[in-house]
C-alpha cells in the first residue's frame, strides 16, 4: 500500500477554515478526493490520510463522513482540544468510525506553546500514550524546546511531527532545528513526516537543493522506519504542484536509496504508525 500520510479536504460553505480567505485564492475553494484522485494515481499512490484542518469537532465528522464515501481515504486524523474536560467523550465518539486514527495537537496556533506542559495535558497525552494513540504534533522549529520536554515527561507517546516541524528553510537555519530534531529522533515511537517543506521555502523562488540538508537529517536521525512522505496538499499549492512536492523528497534521497526503503518512506511506515 502506498499512502499519502498528510493532505486536506475542506469544503469553504461550512465555515470552519478562517484561515483560508479570498486573499489565498488557491485555497479559497472546496476540495475533495476526486480533486486528489488523478494525483494519486500518477504517483502510485492507492490511498491517503486526511488530516483536520480546522480547530472544530464539527469538522471531524465531516471528514469522517467524507471518509464513508471515499475508498482512498484509509484514516482521518481528527481534532481533539486536550483543554475541553470532555475530550475523553469526544475521543470516544470519534474512536467508533472505523477510519477514525488519532488526532492532531495545534501547538503552532498556541501564543505560548509551555501550555502543553501543563499538568492536565500531560495527564491526557499520558493516558493516550498508555491507549498507545498516533497523535499528530503540529509545531514551528522554535517550538521545539517544549516538545522535548514534553516527550521526557510522555516517554511512551506514539507520536509524529508534522512538516518536519517547519524549520526556517527560506532563511537556510538548521540550528537549533537539527539538534533538537535528533533529540526527538532519540524517543523510539516518535516519527516525522517529510511534508509541508515547500511552504517554508522561499515560495517564489526555491529550488530543489534548498531542501536536501533537512530531508536527510531527518533521514538519519529518525531513520528509514519512522519516516512518512506527506503532500500536505492542498496547502503545498500555495508554492508548488503536488508533482513538485514528490520531486523535492525524491531529489534528496540517498543515492543508495532501496525500493525497499521506498516502500517504507511511501506508505508502510504510515500503514504501521496509524495501525491501518
Amino acid at each position: 500500500m502506498r499512502i499519502d500520510a498528510h493532505q486536506h479536504y475542506w469544503r469553504i460553505d461550512r465555515g470552519d477554515y478562517g484561515w483560508i480567505g479570498p486573499e489565498l485564492p488557491i485555497l479559497y475553494r472546496d476540495y475533495g478526493p476526486s480533486d486528489l484522485a488523478p494525483h494519486l494515481r500518477e504517483h502510485n499512490l492507492t490511498a491517503s490520510i486526511v488530516v483536520q484542518a480546522a480547530q472544530t469537532l464539527e469538522e471531524t465528522a465531516y471528514l469522517l463522513s467524507l471518509s464513508d464515501e471515499s475508498e482512498s481515504i484509509v484514516g482521518v486524523v481528527g481534532w481533539l482540544d486536550l483543554n475541553d474536560p470532555d475530550f475523553l467523550h469526544h475521543y470516544q465518539r470519534f474512536c467508533k468510525h472505523p477510519k477514525y486514527v488519532g488526532f492532531r495537537v495545534m501547538i503552532q496556533e498556541m501564543p505560548d506553546a509551555n501550555r502543553i506542559l501543563e499538568p492536565h495535558f500531560i495527564e491526557a497525552l499520558r493516558y493516550f500514550a498508555e491507549q498507545d494513540v498516533p497523535v499528530d504534533l503540529l509545531v514551528v522549529s522554535h517550538q521545539l524546546a517544549p516538545v522535548i520536554e514534553l516527550l521526557d515527561q510522555v516517554p511512551g507517546l506514539r507520536a509524529v511531527i508534522d512538516h518536519i516541524a517547519k524549520p526556517r528553510i527560506a532563511d537556510g537555519v538548521l540550528e537549533p532545528w537539527k539538534s533538537q530534531m535528533a533529540a526527538i529522533a532519540k524517543h523510539p515511537k516518535v516519527y516525522c513526516k517529510l511534508s509541508g517543506m515547500v511552504t517554508e521555502a522561499d515560495r517564489s523562488h526555491w529550488k530543489k537543493e534548498d531542501f536536501t540538508a533537512y530531508i536527510q537529517h531527518a533521514l538519519e536521525v529518525f531513520g528509514i522506519d519512522r519516516v512518512m512522505f506527506g503532500s500536505d496538499w492542498p496547502v503545498c499549492l500555495l508554492a508548488a504542484s503536488y508533482e513538485e512536492v514528490v520531486d523535492v523528497l525524491t531529489h534528496s534521497l540517498p543515492e543508495t536509496w532501496t525500493q525497499h526503503e521506498n516502500d517504507r518512506l511511501f506508505g508502510l511506515n504510515a500503514k504501521e504508525f496509524y495501525k491501518l
